[in-house]
């Protein structure tokens, strides 16, 4: 008995002396996470409405340094520009970046002094009219250099193949025994794109330095693969040899993956990702067609792919995002020597004269339509009403492609761009949906997380059919991924891109199936036709125990067949990811505080041709028709859409008020009251969408 309370002392001491050495070893200055504030308005509702501290003054006794010491912290939602300071002395920035991460700063010798010292971290009064909630904390100032700081312990990561057997690509993600993604002390090299807790690596394997520790290592390669992760316990002066295995869930066969904007810091001079620290995410994220869209230049990956080594796994293709103060356009393919297109340009048409002869270019995209850049939104409300697809300033939309999803610049409501194409189909545009990352870094916005995936020979990712691949993106054989994939066929051989000829029948089978990987989560799939909405499906979260793996629902709807030409659209989505080993990111430009993260997948679209006139009829097309036959009469233009729908209605109510009457006129709504629900409706909506035009270019 003497014994066993003579060891359990032992044991105690022990402990005591090793907490004693910890805390001899640095210094508590703050334990807690504090919420600040730059600006005046709550940027989120996770947030506290009442206002907190602008700004953070700790104050906290300490001796002289005469060697190096590191200040340590954790910061969380951190967008705008804010200053830490020591003593009056700039320490540098917190990191603009939304992740929950580890940061630190170098204590140069003789900052500190001996008594009362002063911690500051604010925002410059230049960032007041522009609201930033953030939260930071966890501030300890340790005795000793960032780098012995930082590399105290190794971890040798491999990461497998589970069918191959073979080390692929992959992206690397650390978080510490909190869960924040933790500092390393390991940089980037010619096989590695290293930041803040993420190592992207070219080979499958990394080794890491970082602190002593337990760690959460993650392993994954975009959205095509699992998610698999191992726990370390490393001490100071000890490597650690986890080895992870990953394997496709996901099926893509016949398709390959493509990211049609892509940056680097080299080129556009923003962000941070170099050009060979994008050859290695691309490689890591699983990106087989990446588009090179530096602002306003011709890159070409081509030799950068070589010298990585990763040139296999993707088939680069030369862009540009043309940057206008009107307006970004990706463009490409592009000759290596073709001249530039003038980017002061404001006048649409003779910048897309521009754009077309350019030697190569076939794909012209209309990027963030939503956003306002250089004063302009070219889809906010004062310039085009979406409703109807209409450009109200008559600006020639002669691009080919637009984005409804940008991973780098989400929207509020996550299905606001894809109203907006459908818009587009409806005028009678032929556009085809991207997704797309709009990546300028290494891990804020991952590259390749919203993607458009195109239907084409994928056999070998290294050598892809370009122009193949181009005339089926063209054709809209595509479905847009953002943590999903919905993929749509009619009558069991129509798929998107494709227009139904043979209809005979009168109901018409629509297929769709659901996919995405394990750590994906599907909660609703939508079925539409000429943008509304005419099935809805809720997904249970159980569905993904009765499928396959990496299928998250199938089904068949039944629908009658229309007795005009339509365009069919099925839309998936389902939460957000939000673990941080792909963590989705809030709102760019947001219009509202609420936010909660959305996955999404939208299909291409499958036009049923019921006239058997072997074309798309669009909706602006038999509106056209029917305004023409009943001239000024509103009595007869409403009884003749009794058999169109709700679109056709639209795009009818828009050419009677191009003609001078207004959509608000009492004869017109009298006439409009006898129509059937989907001309009121059709009615309804227009009006709404025209007086909120009407107000915002009175604002102007």
């Amino acid at each position: 008995m003497l014994v066993y309370i003579h060891l359990q002392l032992l044991s105690l001491v022990a402990t005591l002396l090793l907490v004693d050495a910890e805390s001899l070893d640095r210094q508590s200055i703050e334990p807690e996470m504090l919420h600040l504030r730059s600006g005046f308005e709550r940027e989120w509702t996770e947030f506290p409405e009442s206002p907190p501290r602008q700004h953070l003054e700790l104050t906290f006794d300490s001796k002289k340094n005469s060697t190096e010491y590191t200040l340590l912290g954790r910061q969380q939602d951190v967008k705008q520009k804010w200053s830490v300071t020591l003593n009056g002395k700039n320490l540098g920035e917190l990191v603009r970046d939304e992740n929950d991460m580890m940061v630190t700063f170098a204590i140069p010798i003789g900052i500190l002094v001996d008594g009362v010292n002063s911690l500051t971290i604010a925002s410059p009064p230049s960032s007041a009219t522009t609201s930033d909630d953030i939260r930071i904390g966890e501030l300890t100032m340790l005795y000793r250099s960032v780098q012995t700081t930082l590399c105290e312990s190794s971890v040798h990561i491999e990461v497998v193949d589970a069918n191959s057997k073979e080390l692929l690509p992959c992206r690397i993600t650390v978080l510490n025994a909190n869960g924040a993604m933790q500092v390393l002390g390991t940089v980037s090299s010619d096989h590695l794109a290293v930041r803040t807790g993420i190592a992207y690596t070219a080979s499958g394997r990394a080794h890491l330095k970082l602190p002593s520790g337990r760690y959460m290592i993650f392993a994954g390669r975009g959205f095509e693969y699992s998610i698999d992760r191992a726990e370390v316990h490393v001490e100071a002066g000890e490597t650690v040899n986890p080895t992870l295995t990953i394997r496709r869930e996901v099926s893509t066969e016949g398709y390959v993956a493509c990211d049609t904007h892509v940056h680097t810091v080299t080129h556009s001079q923003h962000g941070d990702a170099t050009l060979d620290e994008r050859m290695v995410t691309l490689a890591g994220e699983g990106i087989e067609l990446p588009i090179a869209t530096d602002h306003n230049k011709h890159i070409d990956y081509e030799s950068a792919a070589a010298r990585i080594g990763v040139r296999r796994y993707f088939t680069p293709v030369i862009g540009n995002e043309v940057t206008t103060p009107r307006g970004h356009f990706n463009i490409f393919p592009v000759a290596t020597e073709s001249r530039v297109v003038d980017h002061s340009q404001t006048d649409w048409g003779l910048l897309f004269d521009a754009i077309q002869q350019n030697q190569g270019v076939k794909v012209i995209i209309l990027n963030h339509a939503r956003d306002l850049h250089s004063g302009v939104r070219p889809f906010g409300p004062e310039h085009h009403n979406a409703l109807i697809g209409e450009n109200l300033d008559g600006w020639p939309m002669r691009f080919n492609a637009m984005e409804i999803l940008n991973s780098g610049a989400t929207q509020s409501d996550p299905l606001q761009l894809s109203h907006d194409w459908m818009g587009l189909l409806n005028r009678g545009q032929n556009v085809t949906p991207v997704g797309s990352s709009d990546s300028h870094d290494v891990s804020r916005y991952a590259v390749g997380q919203a993607r458009t995936y195109i239907r084409c020979d994928d056999r070998d990712p290294g050598n892809l059919d370009i122009d193949s691949a181009v005339a089926s993106f063209l054709e809209g054989r595509v479905m847009v991924s953002y943590g999903l994939l919905a993929e749509l066929i009619v009558n069991e051989r129509y798929w998107s891109g494709d227009m139904a000829t043979e209809l005979d029948d009168d109901e018409i089978r629509v297929d769709v199936r659901v996919l995405g990987p394990h750590w994906a989560r599907a909660d609703q799939v939508q079925l539409f036709a000429n943008g509304h909405p005419i099935r809805n499906a809720t997904i249970p979260e159980s569905n993904d125990a009765k499928l396959p793996l990496g299928t998250k629902w199938i089904g068949r709807w039944t629908i009658p067949k229309p007795r005009h030409d339509v365009h069919l659209v099925a839309i998936a989505t389902g939460k957000g990811i939000e673990g941080q080993f792909w963590r989705m990111a809030k709102p760019y430009q947001p219009i509202r505080p609420e936010w909660e993260p959305r996955s999404f997948s939208c299909s291409g679209v499958v036009w049923l041709d019921i006239d058997h006139d072997g074309r798309r009829t669009s909706a602006r097309d038999y509106a056209q028709t029917l305004f023409n036959d009943a001239g000024n009469d509103w009595e007869r233009l409403v009884a003749s859409l009794s058999d169109y729908d709700e679109a056709v209605a639209a795009q009818a109510a828009h050419l009677v008020t191009r003609s001078g009457t207004s959509p608000l006129s009492e004869p017109l709504q009298k006439a409009v009251s006898a129509g059937t629900s989907a001309t009121k409706f059709g009615f309804q909506a227009y009006r709404e969408a025209w007086r909120a035009s009407e107000i915002a270019r009175a604002k102007r």
